[in-house]
């Protein structure tokens, strides 16, 4: 029995704990959890339904996927929500193998079921498994949401598969389907990537409503792939209206922007404004941006001294957007040996700095001198350090994808996936 606060006793019962092992699922507080799964034990409810259910949601979102699976292996009975929970439990700590083994043993799949797997293989940057798995999704009969359409519309543009986006939008049109934020702002970065920015701009201008999320795709839109000065134009104006606070989403866009027209000087105010006005940390793709605004007027040894300016806690890892910016001032300049010597250069004022060596990795990669790729990492190893999660299959499948037109446009837009 447990005593409420106005001192009344009741026995705690299978409604009691799913909402309290779900608060702990939320806010990852393993041993409270722990603490409420102890006491649906002592009660006896643990092996009901909803509370087994509860805990395997629980467990998978604190981390301890060996003790979701337990008690999903020890249900007697299981339900839609216990084959959903374990195949997430499995997507968030990205063992897609897991994951996708244990769809295909479910009894039966709802479009959550779909939805999951699908987040899980777009997390992991594999745009085409995503695509295959909702063309499987469509001829089993099953209905897709709001969820399922923002997933294969990213998947769409990170893969460049305008045809697809195209038909996946069409369907909505032809369903009269509201276009909700979240799904106008997937399309927006779709028809960007997929290098129709105009179509863009149209769907930007007739949503009704509008966050800084869409305005920042909108802004890249134009900035990387369209009309830069439009780009920073519509930066400008979401300033002007006051609403939105830019973040540092909307600068790199700004100084994308700015690197592809040439303009140092506004480069240089716009990255004073970012961290002086709205006190926004620069990542490394701003500082790359600045570099090879530099760079491009021939002042190679300012770029080099901005980089080496560069705050240590700063974030260079392949996760994060810098190999977008990384790549396409390279290709932009259509200079690999400028990007070189600054790599280089940073390298010899600092031979310990790992992410240095990536960026020499990367930068030979992009102009195909795969010997050199092979001694950098041959170098990395000898000198104790990782080498990049990437292959030199992976390496060569980025680049061998980049187009040989704008250049900017072409690789930034192939890249931004890989940030």
């Amino acid at each position: 029995m447990v005593r409420r606060d106005d001192g009344v006793l009741f026995k705690p019962n299978t409604f009691t704990f799913p909402p309290l092992i779900s608060v702990c699922g939320k806010s990852g507080d393993l041993l409270l959890g722990q603490e409420w799964h102890g006491q649906a034990v002592k009660v006896g409810v643990d092996t009901s339904l909803h509370v087994e259910n509860a805990l395997i949601h629980m467990y998978a979102a604190c981390g301890s996927n060996d003790v979701a699976w337990k008690v999903f292996d020890e249900m007697s009975v299981r339900d839609l929500v216990s084959w959903n929970s374990m195949v997430d439990g499995y997507v968030k700590v990205c063992d897609m193998g897991s994951a996708h083994g244990l769809f295909d043993r479910m009894p039966e799949r709802n479009v959550v079921s779909w939805n999951v797997l699908m987040k899980g293989y777009l997390d992991g940057k594999n745009p085409g498994l995503v695509l295959k798995l909702f063309r499987t999704m469509v001829r089993t009969g099953v209905i897709w949401n709001d969820t399922t359409v923002v997933s294969v519309v990213t998947a769409c543009g990170r893969s460049c598969r305008l045809k697809e986006g195209r038909s996946v939008h069409g369907s909505l049109i032809r369903m009269s389907v509201n276009v909700s934020l979240i799904i106008g702002t997937a399309l927006i970065d779709m028809y960007s990537k997929c290098g129709i920015p105009d179509v863009a701009q149209v769907i930007f201008n007739r949503m009704l409503v509008k966050n800084l999320v869409c305005w920042n795709a909108m802004i890249s839109g134009q900035s990387i792939y369209g009309n830069a000065k439009h780009g920073l134009w519509l930066f400008d104006k979401m300033v002007e209206r006051g609403k939105f606070i830019p973040d540092e989403a909307s600068y790199v866009g700004v100084l994308c922007g700015c690197a592809r027209l040439g303009l140092l000087a506004d480069a240089k105010n716009h990255f004073l404004e970012m961290t002086d006005v709205y006190n926004v940390k620069p990542n490394f793709a701003h500082y790359w941006c600045m570099a090879n605004l530099y760079a491009s007027h021939g002042l190679v040894d300012d770029a080099i001294k901005f980089l080496k300016n560069m705050p240590v806690d700063v974030n260079m890892s392949p996760q994060s957007s810098t190999w977008a910016g990384l790549l396409g001032s390279c290709r932009f300049n259509g200079n690999m040996t400028v990007g070189e010597r600054i790599a280089e250069a940073l390298i010899k004022d600092d031979p310990l700095n790992h992410s240095y060596h990536v960026l020499l990795i990367v930068i030979y990669a992009v102009s195909g001198r795969w010997e050199d790729v092979s001694r950098m990492k041959c170098l990395m190893m000898e000198r104790g350090f990782s080498v990049p999660g990437f292959s030199l299959v992976e390496l060569t499948q980025i680049v061998n994808g980049l187009e040989v037109g704008d250049k900017w446009e072409d690789s930034i837009s192939k890249l931004y996936e890989h940030g």
